[in-house]
């Protein structure tokens, strides 16, 4: 079997941390990587309570700069495939082991847990219209742009096969949320093989969820490596 390790990229996760971390199945992480991003909560106490690997950032570095260092701890520590999972319980960690055994058969280098099966379903979830529409708008764009089909581009359950990581550059890429997107891209260019398997929609008060006018700024980040994309193809 590959070596496992599922990475949290943690920010004010007390609140769901142990109920993320409890439905990881047995035996299908070898290590679980908690990075906490200078919470101003109980997370890093908890998540040594919980005998998780963990490091704390002195300062806030962002989204991007979070996963950064939880990319570059799981492959210092001899990951095969890495999994990125919000600590926020908006994404389901029981599904790890259908994730790992795409990329063990070797189908795919890269998997996706999409939330976009239908619009009904997306917003019953409780996802907020504004976003299930920037969603759509701009995975509509980027399938365009790169010839892909992948049915949500935004999702934050992941999964990478090493030499993803490796030959990815992600450390050039920005500490803030756009990062998520100049991975896509970057998977993209290198001709990885991704995928995608659907995922339930599961928004409430304790999710993380970033505010419309972050919402708005991460969409034009978006739409600019778009561009930067078409130019450098």
């Amino acid at each position: 079997m590959p070596k496992t390790i599922v990475v949290l990229p943690a920010y004010n996760a007390a609140k769901t941390l142990k109920q993320t971390v409890a439905d990881i199945p047995e035996g299908w992480a070898d290590e679980i990587i908690l990075v906490d991003d200078f919470s101003n909560d109980e997370t890093f106490q908890l998540a040594q309570e919980l005998g998780l690997t963990t490091i704390r950032h002195q300062k806030n570095l962002g989204y991007g700069g979070n996963q950064k260092t939880c990319y570059q701890t799981a492959l210092d520590h001899g990951a095969d495939i890495v999994i990125m999972l919000h600590p926020d319980y908006q994404y389901d960690p029981k599904l790890i082991k259908y994730f790992v055994e795409f990329i063990r058969d070797g189908y795919f280098d890269v998997m996706l847990g999409s939330r976009i099966r239908s619009r009904k379903e997306a917003l019953a979830g409780g996802m907020p219209r504004y976003k299930y529409i920037f969603n759509r708008l701009l995975s509509l764009l980027e399938n365009i742009v790169t010839g892909h089909n992948l049915s949500e581009w935004h999702t934050g359950m992941r999964a990478y096969h090493r030499k993803v990581l490796e030959k990815i550059d992600f450390h050039s890429f920005s500490d803030d949320f756009v990062f998520d997107s100049q991975m896509m891209f970057a998977m993209v260019k290198n001709e990885f093989k991704i995928g995608d398997i659907p995922v339930p929609v599961r928004y409430f008060h304790e999710a993380s969820s970033i505010n419309l006018k972050r919402s708005i700024e991460y969409g034009l980040g978006t739409v600019w490596e778009a561009i930067k994309f078409i130019f450098k193809k």
